[in-house]
């Protein structure tokens, strides 16, 4: 998809170029907008393939310290974890990141958690504050959740 996506956003950029060349206001207006969306585009494309990058790294150190939890929720036919019990899993990985807000590691496998329980949205904003945790950290810096 990601290459496809980098396809679509040269061909736009093409279309776009010829549109300001024209010379008529209105193809220079419509360039002009074409331009500015590959752009957004391809920032949006860098840094989802960045954070997947990023989850990776911190999935690999997890399993290098033996800390990855363990996926052994009853799955449904789909593949995913039958909702009621990742939510009774999930309050565990909470009540973790309250007794300490400044782990990387309980931050990402609160992400797991909320993944499994459907939250897609709450599991990438838990991922990124594990990265950024987990980079400060690397850096010798203060935590900051």
């Amino acid at each position: 998809m990601a290459v496809l996506l980098a396809v679509y956003l040269v061909l736009v950029g093409q279309r776009a170029v010829m549109f300001v060349m024209t010379g008529e206001p209105i193809g220079i207006a419509i360039g002009v907008f074409l331009i500015v969306l590959p752009i957004v585009g391809a920032w949006a494309l860098v840094r989802e393939l960045m954070f997947g990058v990023r989850t990776q790294q911190l999935v690999e150190r997890l399993e290098r310290e033996d800390e990855l939890p363990v996926d052994d929720l009853p799955k449904r036919p789909s593949g995913r974890p039958e909702r009621a019990a990742a939510d009774a899993e999930f309050e565990q990985y909470r009540l973790d990141v309250e007794a300490d807000e400044t782990s990387w590691r309980a931050w990402f496998r609160l992400g797991l958690a909320y993944d499994a329980s459907g939250d897609r949205r709450r599991a990438r904003a838990a991922l990124r504050t594990a990265i950024a945790l987990e980079r400060d950290e690397r850096k010798g810096r203060p935590a900051s959740a």
